[in-house]
């Protein structure tokens, strides 16, 4: 498998699953191209009386003032995908900066990446997902209409080459981080430099954390939905920057952001003692959606209805899933630095035995929901609420769509394990273990 220069970084090759994962196999909801637009809006339509799973914020909440909302000025429409944090207050100002911080800025076209979010609907089958992407696609002028048009009608041959390379990288990201091959990559590659392709990876994990939220929470769709537009959103300046970009101001100041956040007390507390994490450093490339997701998700870990232990248990279960081998290595760091035995380490390896009753809830819960979200049950979710609260079942499924979000950052930009990772993993599962993992591909 090719080795990949990214900045100062190289990109090895992803590590293959531990057996039981490669039985279960990564999430594909869709097949080909998944599920057809005309399809998802009838489903959408039948969807309008869905029972919502989770609680949602009034309208008029304090959480919900002044939001950086994409919805137009003074419209006073809220989504449901806002109103969703009912669990968790503080986070819906963050995920609204967030969710608009991913699809309408940067130096990539916001309808190139509302157009991928809208691939990740289609694949993970959600209708709700589906029916705001297509708003906000609708409102991105010619370029949205013509990307649109192509999704529609499934076929990106009328695109031009970068928005096909977009469409096609989408697509095969979308399915796991297993499913994104090196042609694909290397053709995205030909048309964006090192920034943008940071840009567009986030792009598509955030696409993936957000159909999993939408179809987790059971959210409807709004009736205003389907009649309305959202904001106009404006185009992308033109770039000519160098397809190896420099280093941007913005990107100093954030890398000097993580590494005073390195230093600090609460910083080495939260970095599993692996310092600055590769994931960081890559991340860094794309400094308004590191801010946004790491604002968004500092907030999130916050709420602390759930213990770190469980929590760290649905990562490793979410990340074995996918077949993501950066983040299960970092996952048993974490399992092992909460002080879970060695034995019981080696056994989640394997199967679900080890684990209690109250954990297994945590993990089913997430793998049917990484695995295809669409199939996700009411039922299910009252499993998890009667276990955990009402919180804390928010909390877990937050937890799946953030691992769902990493594992295709980390392994889809095959971002090298580091050293002090590797160590523990080798103290836990013994000498060599790492090579051997890293080498079943």
């Amino acid at each position: 498998m090719n080795r990949r220069t990214f900045g100062k970084t190289v990109l090895v090759g992803a590590l293959a699953l531990p057996s039981r994962a490669v039985a279960l196999g990564p999430s594909v909801s869709g097949g080909g191209r998944g599920i057809p637009l005309s399809r998802l809006r009838e489903q959408m339509k039948a969807q309008g009386g869905r029972e919502v799973r989770v609680p949602l914020l009034p309208e008029a909440a304090e959480a919900l003032k002044g939001v950086e909302s994409l919805e137009a000025e003074g419209s006073g429409r809220v989504p449901h995908y806002l109103r969703a944090f009912g669990a968790v207050p503080a986070a819906a100002r963050p995920f609204a900066q967030l969710i608009k911080t991913v699809y309408t800025r940067g130096s990539v076209a916001p309808a190139v990446k509302l157009a991928m979010g809208l691939t990740l609907a289609q694949l993970d089958g959600s209708p709700y997902a589906a029916a705001h992407l297509e708003r906000l696609l609708r409102a991105c002028g010619e370029k949205g209409r013509s990307l649109l048009r192509a999704l529609e009608v499934g076929s990106y041959s009328g695109l031009e080459a970068p928005e096909r390379a977009s469409l096609e990288y989408a697509r095969a990201l979308g399915r796991g981080p297993t499913g994104l091959d090196d042609a694909t990559f290397d053709g995205l590659r030909a048309h964006y430099h090192d920034a943008q392709l940071v840009e567009l990876a986030v792009t598509v994990c955030f696409s993936s954390y957000f159909t999993r939220l939408c179809e987790g929470a059971g959210l409807p769709i709004e009736p205003w939905a389907g009649d309305t537009l959202p904001a106009a959103i404006p185009s992308a300046a033109e770039s000519s920057a160098p397809r190896v970009a420099l280093m941007s101001d913005a990107e100093f100041d954030a890398y000097r952001e993580l590494v005073e956040r390195a230093k600090s007390g609460q910083g080495a507390a939260k970095s599993l003692g692996l310092g600055i994490a590769h994931s960081q450093r890559a991340m860094v490339r794309a400094p308004e959606q590191m801010r946004a997701w790491f604002g968004y998700w500092a907030t999130v870990r916050e709420a602390q209805a759930v213990d770190t232990a469980t929590k760290l248990q649905v990562s490793f279960a979410v990340s074995m899933q996918n077949g993501c081998r950066y983040c299960t290595v970092h996952q048993v760091v974490g399992l092992r630095r909460a002080g879970v035995d060695v034995a019981k380490l080696i056994a989640m390896k394997k199967d679900d035995a080890a684990l209690t009753p109250r954990e297994k809830v945590a993990v089913v819960f997430a793998r049917q929901l990484t695995r295809q979200p669409i199939v996700s049950s009411p039922a299910d979710y009252k499993a998890l609420e009667a276990e955990f609260g009402t919180q804390g079942a928010f909390e877990l499924l937050l937890q799946t769509c953030a691992f769902n979000f990493m594992n295709r950052f980390t392994d889809g930009l095959r971002l090298p394990s580091e050293d002090e990772a590797i160590k523990v993993y080798q103290e836990v599962y013994g000498p060599g273990s790492y090579e051997g993992y890293r080498k079943r591909q």
